[in-house]
């Protein structure tokens, strides 16, 4: 009976203590719990959220107003157009770091008599005047090519109708070594030369440092 009573008592006695593997550690508070918010957080960034054309706005300050294209000229042959020109219709991306920074390409680029509508993405632009054949209708660097016949237009021709400078050293008003890409492959030519084809992934770094090239996703986005 002694004995029988001692196994109980030590049992018992154990219990408070925590003997044992598996309550020793449901006794003990876990280092996660004590430790602060920041590093226990596994949760990824939100992704950015898309605007009025399903592509991400651009984040960063407007790299120039979009307001800079002369009315009635014809730039590079490139002319505007009181309705949008579908019989080469294509689009292209462009997005700019100054420094590591990002930099937006504004909408309303190449619209003469800008008009915005507001959606629940952010602003979407039209034209009461004229459509350049190459514009933008979001600041989400989606430039739209709409022309009458089939071209191959350049990005100089895009930075020319707007009326921004555009060379090794130079993208709108940021002045740098300019780092070119290409759907993610370096340019080794001059800025002015990429071609504004099909689903054209256009980055250029300016100044340091220079951001790893990145290629936009069009996927459901209907452009």
């Amino acid at each position: 009976m002694l004995r029988r009573r001692l196994v109980i008592l030590i049992a018992f006695a154990c219990a408070l203590a925590g003997c044992g593997g598996s309550s020793s550690h449901s006794s003990t508070p876990s280092s996660t719990a004590t430790a602060p918010p920041s590093t226990t957080s596994t949760s990824a960034p939100s992704p950015p959220r898309p605007g009025p054309e399903g592509i991400p706005l651009e984040s960063g300050p407007a790299l120039a107003p979009a307001t800079s294209t002369t009315p009635g000229t014809t730039v590079d042959g490139v002319q505007c157009a009181p309705i949008e020109q579908l019989v080469y219709h294509i689009h292209a991306h462009l997005q700019v770091y100054v420094d590591g920074q990002p930099r937006a390409l504004p909408g309303a680029i190449g619209l003469l008599g800008p008009v915005a509508q507001q959606t629940p993405y952010g602003s979407f632009y039209g034209a009461q005047q004229c459509y350049y054949w190459l514009h933008t209708h979001a600041s989400d660097g989606v430039i739209h090519i709409e022309s009458p016949s089939v071209r191959v237009y350049t990005l100089g021709n895009f930075f020319d109708e707007w009326h921004q400078p555009l060379s090794a050293t130079h993208v709108a008003g940021a002045d740098g070594e300019v780092v070119a890409f290409l759907n993610g492959k370096r340019w080794t030519k001059g800025p002015r030369a990429i071609p504004l084809v099909p689903h054209a992934s256009i980055q250029l770094d300016v100044g340091s440092p220079d951001p790893a090239a990145q290629v936009i996703s069009w996927a459901g986005t209907n452009l």
